[in-house]
């Protein structure tokens, strides 16, 4: 059962890719479009400036991922044969070992002029960035990401 819902995760993640059309939809849009955008205005930006005075925003798409596991065992207490007194009590120890991960979808836009110049998405962390019309300019719909 748990093997047949990696797969169908697995199969659902291959099908969303970045689409070409959708990163070309922002060259040349003003970044005004940008500022209101439903997507975008949900996710965390970071904004740079280079010495050229290209502004480059990078809205940030992530999700933190902690998986834990652990055990542990019991030891029974000891009575010697012939020991008339109580047993020892018996002990128990556990381990626990927890891995974490950002797997992160950078979306960068390079905007000169208050126009954006392109739109870059780049996945980090073992996350794969994946466009669709939600992430077009001018898209005012509602949206469960």
């Amino acid at each position: 059962m748990k093997f047949t819902a990696v797969l169908l995760v697995l199969s659902l993640t291959g099908c969303m890719s970045v689409r070409q059309e959708d990163v070309d939809a922002w060259a040349g849009r003003p970044v005004a479009e940008l500022d209101v955008h439903p997507v975008f205005l949900t996710m965390k930006m970071v904004q740079t400036v280079t010495p050229e005075g290209i502004e480059i925003r990078n809205y940030v798409n992530s999700k933190d991922m902690v998986s834990c596991g652990g055990g542990g065992t019991v030891t029974p207490g000891f009575k010697p044969p012939g020991y008339s007194a109580v047993a020892a009590p018996a002990s128990y120890s556990s381990s626990a070992m927890c891995t974490s991960s950002t797997p992160t979808c950078n979306n960068l836009f390079y905007i000169k002029g208050g126009v954006v110049q392109r739109f870059s998405p780049v996945g980090s962390g073992g996350a794969r960035c994946f466009t669709d019309e939600r992430m077009r300019p001018g898209f005012s719909g509602l949206v469960n990401y």
